[in-house]
């Protein structure tokens, strides 16, 4: 069955979006709204709601219960800005953005809101992977790198294509030949970086090339490249936050520092 929103909790749920929405409305009135909100596009918004989603994901990252709910409303009032911007246009209105999805959810889970049986997770991948190749092919996106977002973080882009090359069977057989390739490509870009005279054009696309194969061994190894990257960068912060505190202590600037005496405090703050 289709749950519908008869409950007391949904029904305050409900006023409250109702409430955002109309703060929305108020904020885009030309007759004294916002002047920043009301000259917003969604070009110009679009930074601010990939911005917003990433500050979710760091929220989640940190394990801040109360900054995840902050900043999903952050992610949310996003939604509600851009579902405005087309109500005022006569494209489309928030209401129609929730159905649309609802719509979608309840088509792609017929184990859930249909008949069909209860699937594992492995089939429910499949399916899920099935339906969404089936609402490309009715939209006319027929081929199987289609309607991959230009606009994704490059990093997740390569992950996505590289996914929907794989369910086609363009993908490797072992994790091992990964590593293989990647050897291959650095040892690829070692050598332009070798050239008498470097092409930094060349450069470019062999590091291209390391940082695409670095993406693909993630996905072999069933790890997400992003999540795994964030925790790099965290990793690296903490240690050099370790290396300005340390240099601290000792009254020096890093300025001053030689890069054994860096690296000595490097090595500290690993085991630190």
């Amino acid at each position: 069955m289709i749950p519908t929103a008869n409950d007391p909790v949904d029904q305050t749920m409900l006023q409250e979006l109702v409430r955002l929405v109309s703060i929305m409305r108020q904020l885009r009135d030309p007759q004294g709204g916002c002047p920043w909100d009301v000259e917003q596009t969604f070009d110009s918004i679009a930074p601010y709601t990939i911005e917003e989603a990433y500050e979710v994901a760091d929220a989640i990252a940190r394990g801040d219960i109360a900054d995840i709910r902050d900043e999903l409303g952050d992610l949310l009032l996003q939604v509600v800005f851009h579902a405005r911007m087309a109500e005022e246009a006569g494209s489309f209105s928030l209401a129609d953005v929730a159905a649309s999805i609802s719509d979608k959810m309840v088509a792609r889970h017929p184990h859930v809101f249909g008949a069909e049986d209860t699937v594992s997770v492995d089939q429910q991948n499949q399916r899920w992977e099935d339906l969404k190749a089936a609402e490309r092919a009715r939209r006319g996106k027929t081929g199987v790198l289609d309607d991959v977002a230009t606009g994704l973080p490059p990093m997740l882009r390569a992950l996505k294509l590289q996914k929907r090359a794989a369910r086609v069977g363009f993908d490797w057989q072992q994790i091992e030949q990964v590593i293989d390739k990647l050897h291959e490509e650095t040892a690829e870009l070692k050598a332009e970086l070798q050239n008498d005279l470097p092409d930094k054009q060349r450069i470019a696309d062999e590091v291209g090339d390391v940082l695409f194969v670095a993406v693909n061994l993630a996905r072999k190894a069933g790890i997400d490249p992003e999540t795994a990257l964030m925790g790099c960068n965290s990793k690296f912060e903490k240690r050099f936050r370790f290396i300005e505190e340390s240099a601290e202590k000792d009254h020096k600037k890093l300025d001053d520092m030689s890069l054994d005496e860096m690296e000595s405090l490097w090595q500290k703050a690993k085991t630190a």
